[in-house]
């Protein structure tokens, strides 16, 4: 009998190891799909080239207006912000250039749009700043061709944890291109 029961746990513990396993797995593969707590981007106010003091998420609104696109010095270089200073990513799997975004669902939660009802000022940007029609209706930013968005776990000004997420979110240099390194 004791041994039947230490057989029932032993396969108990597998089972339940196994699951635990799949849970991990499934967690990454997630997260490398782009789904994480949602969050709003902040608002956008015009600051100088230096970074804003930091920005609490929960302060900000659903629906970003970008007024202006910056650059800043990172530790991966010059890379473009809006204008209080928040890191603006490019998404590969998007197509540059096209007239829509491939962000949708849970991937729209955890990487909130760039948008604008106007074209924003420029302060180091060189690339082409053009905007693209969202389902919503709105005008969402692109730079060189790729849509603009934030990381909702960016919380203040200058965070780059979004770079390199899932191999496919990178942050963009001044002309627009992501950089991968």
């Amino acid at each position: 009998m004791s041994h039947q029961i230490t057989g029932r746990r032993t396969l108990r513990h597998q089972l339940l190891a196994t699951l635990a396993t799949a849970a991990t797995l499934t967690l990454v593969a997630a997260c490398s799909s782009s789904t994480a707590t949602p969050a709003a981007p902040p608002a956008a106010a015009t600051t100088t080239s230096a970074p804003a003091p930091a920005t609490s998420a929960a302060a900000s609104t659903s629906a970003s207006n970008v007024t202006e696109l910056k650059t800043m010095t990172s530790s991966l270089g010059n890379i473009v912000t809006d204008g209080n200073g928040m890191v603006l990513y490019a998404y590969l799997k998007d197509t540059q250039g096209a007239q829509t975004s491939a962000c949708t669902g849970g991937c729209a939660a955890a990487w909130p749009m760039a948008l604008a009802s106007a074209t924003p000022t420029l302060t180091g940007v060189t690339g082409a700043v053009t905007m693209i029609p969202t389902a919503a209706g709105g005008k969402q930013l692109a730079l060189n061709g790729w849509p603009l968005y934030y990381f909702a776990k960016d919380k203040a000004a200058g965070d780059i944890l979004g770079q390199g997420v899932g191999s496919v979110w990178y942050v963009l240099d001044a002309s627009g291109t992501p950089k991968k390194a």
